[in-house]
């Protein structure tokens, strides 16, 4: 089974098993957490368009949450919760008191409707393989958004200058270093990987930008590997880009690419194959994913909602993708595009793999 029909099985895998807990243990390697808010969010929004009512009474209820939220009130048995969230909760069995989220990262309003609308204790941490998971994790009891908490015990913590991105120790922000007992000592048989990410010193350079906020925790802020400059001088960050346009209900999985000698980002974009089908059978027009991916207004429809998305987001013109092509079959192991078993893009890869298609996109923007 791939990750696709997976995620779609979801919620019968939920209320057969009914979950008290949803995290890493389970759900590590396909982000299910994140997939489950996301895609919750996404449909709610969906849903709200459709009527005035439904958004005035959404409106009050979520109002009503986040002030017992802030009161540090987690419960799931209130009026609105019985009016509103109760098919949220019955979609992920109905029995769930925790969820660790931390795979990918949640938009603020995201993380805050889960909150609300799971009635559970739904905490944030960051993290990496090769710091046997956790580095940070937010505290029970603080319920603000955008940060993923202070340094979990077993590790410390430093900032270190990351100056051709206008990021410096001095202000507070910097890549994120990590030493402690829980880091490892390096990968198999790959010395010259090992010294690529451990120092002299023994501490871990993660290839995240991180800031500390007054409080003492951390905010994610950018991402130092992978980072690539436009011709005009531009730095760009495409996995920060990419998680926002996955937010997007008609987009499965995409790759932003971008190059030194070109002045826009373009993307590679596999349809959330469900919704596309169903928005196009609403639309009269006919065909597999495969001919649905080679018409103009599915293109059209998916490229505006994903520039919503980053409009909505605040990225900024040059970050927003120029052209995208869609494709049917999604990043695999098997096809070779990513990796096992964080299923993670490999990127270079995804380069080569599209290379005709990132240069007609280009050919027709030049």
């Amino acid at each position: 089974m791939n990750c696709s029909s997976f995620v779609r099985r979801l919620p019968a895998f939920f209320a057969k098993i009914q979950p008290t807990k949803l995290d890493h243990s389970i759900s590590a390697t396909l982000n299910i957490a994140e997939i489950v808010t996301n895609r919750h969010f996404v449909q709610v929004q969906s849903e709200l368009q459709s009527s005035c009512l439904k958004r005035l009474v959404f409106s009050l209820g979520m109002r009503a949450k986040e002030a017992e939220l802030k009161k540090g009130i987690i419960r799931n048995n209130s009026v609105w919760d019985k009016l509103i969230f109760g098919k949220i909760k019955k979609s992920t069995g109905g029995r769930l008191r925790l969820m660790v989220v931390g795979s990918a990262p949640l938009a603020g309003n995201v993380l805050t409707f889960t909150r609300c609308a799971l009635g559970c204790l739904v905490v944030e941490g960051y993290g990496q393989t090769e710091c046997a998971a956790p580095i940070t994790l937010t505290v029970q009891g603080d319920h603000v958004p955008e940060h993923v908490g202070p340094p979990v015990p077993c590790c410390c913590i430093k900032l270190v200058d990351v100056p051709e991105m206008d990021y410096f120790a001095k202000k507070n922000q910097g890549e994120v270093c990590v030493k402690g007992t829980n880091v490892f000592v390096g990968y198999f048989k790959d010395p010259e990987r090992t010294v690529e990410v451990i120092d002299e010193f023994g501490w871990h350079h993660t290839g995240d930008v991180g800031m500390w906020l007054p409080n003492g925790t951390l905010k994610i802020i950018d991402r130092r590997k992978h980072t690539f400059k436009l011709s005009q001088g531009e730095y760009i960050v495409p996995e920060k880009i990419e998680n926002i346009y996955l937010r997007s209900q008609y987009v499965h999985q995409v790759f932003v690419h971008g190059e030194s000698l070109k002045s826009c980002v373009v993307g590679i974009v596999i349809p959330d194959v469900d919704v596309v089908k169903c928005w196009a059978v609403e639309n009269g027009i006919p065909g597999t994913l495969s001919v649905l991916c080679a018409n103009p207004q599915v293109k059209q429809l998916i490229m505006d909602d994903m520039l919503s998305w980053g409009k909505e987001a605040g990225l900024k013109s040059f970050e927003q993708v120029k052209d995208i092509y869609l494709h049917p079959d999604p990043f695999s192991v098997q096809n070779g595009l990513l990796t096992t078993p964080t299923l993670k893009m490999k990127r270079p890869q995804l380069k080569e793999y599209f290379k005709p298609q990132i240069e007609d996109l280009y050919r027709h923007l030049d």
